[in-house]
């Protein structure tokens, strides 16, 4: 079997497919327009952008909560709409430029409301979680750019693996709580618990390298300008999904204390 996309986001048929039709048309037309692809450091200029409105729309949620008002409702509100436009862009992404900052300003507010609540109950736990994400980010690029960990077709098929098996868990786990009213197992602040968060961060910081090396791939096979949007739309899904899981095992060790 051979699995060719990484979180559910990213897709190798957008990064190849796509990519191999818009090189062979650029080369019969013998015309290039360095300008409208997409290159590493316009990449990264998106992901600062998705990250920097991220943060402004997560101050919303966050002062509500430290104010006296409910953060639940424009919290997950907006993780269904982030939801929603991270699905539109799966199969549009030539409107990513539209859909990126959509998607991280309302996935702030989900940030913003879901730290908000962590934080009142274990304070001090938001900087530890955003700091074990930034060292885990800094350290998966590092191993990715000095060519100590290579992204293999092997090494794609079992993350993503691992990441469906994950995925369908928490599914199967979520219906199953409403429908027999029990607590799943990864719920808990025992030992179970806790290995099971770090397993599923292990999984989440490993698709960091699958990120990198599909933006990498992207910015050599000349993919169209949208596509940075695109590629950086896809890098911070995976960023807050480890930052998620950071909070979650860092409340299942305070809560132990």
């Amino acid at each position: 079997m051979n699995f060719n996309s990484k979180n559910p986001f990213l897709s190798n048929k957008r990064f190849s497919s796509n990519a191999v039709s818009k090189a062979e048309e650029v080369h019969q037309a013998q015309i290039i327009d360095y300008n409208q692809e997409m290159t590493l450091s316009g990449t990264i200029n998106k992901t600062a952008i998705l990250f920097l409105i991220l943060c402004a729309s997560s101050m919303i949620t966050w002062w509500m909560a430290f104010n006296g008002t409910s953060p639940i409702i424009p919290a997950f509100g907006g993780a269904i709409v982030g939801l929603i436009l991270v699905i539109i862009s799966a199969f549009k992404p030539q409107a990513s430029p539209y859909l990126a900052p959509g998607y991280a300003f309302f996935e702030g507010l989900f940030i913003g409301g879901i730290s908000a609540i962590f934080e009142l109950r274990y304070p001090g736990i938001v900087i530890n979680a955003v700091g074990a994400t930034l060292v885990t980010f800094l350290v998966c690029l590092g191993l990715y750019k000095f060519k100590i960990v290579k992204v293999t077709e092997q090494f794609k098929s079992v993350v993503i693996a691992a990441t469906l098996a994950i995925a369908t868990y928490y599914l199967i786990s979520w219906v199953a709580s409403l429908i027999f009213n029990f607590t799943p197992v990864h719920y808990g602040n025992g030992m179970m618990s806790i290995g099971i968060s770090v397993f599923v961060i292990i999984i989440a910081a490993l698709n960091l390298f699958l990120d990198f090396d599909q933006i990498e791939k992207g910015v050599q096979q000349r993919m169209p300008k949208f596509m940075e949007w695109y590629g950086a739309m896809g890098l911070m899904i995976t960023l807050v999904w480890l930052y998620i899981e950071f909070l979650r095992l860092l409340s299942k060790l305070s809560s132990k204390d």
